[in-house]
């Protein structure tokens, strides 16, 4: 691949984007900001699936799937995905629509 501007540009913009991540406190605050994230998107998809009563199990399906595949990734030896910023907030994510989820649960009672 050549070495363009643009190219340039983008490896620049990610390693820096790295560096600036490898504080403690600025992947922390990632970190809290996806796990809120997940929450609000936990809500959302309980409450549009509740909405469309005919999609509540394949929704539920599809989040169970996408659950369990992410934590093998995740907890998986293979891949070494725990220690990268990426692995780290999909993971934020996930806790975070399963919290949302139950939240919702608990809220109406079911």
């Amino acid at each position: 691949m050549q070495n363009t501007r643009l190219t340039t540009l983008l490896n620049r913009t990610g390693d820096n984007l790295q560096q600036q991540l490898r504080n403690p406190w600025r992947r922390l605050a990632l970190m809290m900001i996806a796990l809120l994230f997940g929450i609000y998107l936990g809500a959302a998809l309980a409450s549009t699936a509740g909405q469309v009563g005919y999609i509540d199990i394949v929704a539920s399906a599809l989040v169970a799937i996408a659950s369990e595949v992410l934590s093998a990734v995740f907890y998986g030896n293979r891949w070494n995905f725990q220690k990268t910023i990426l692995g780290e907030t999909l993971n934020a994510i996930k806790v975070g629509v399963l919290y949302g989820l139950f939240l919702i649960a608990f809220l109406l009672g079911s």
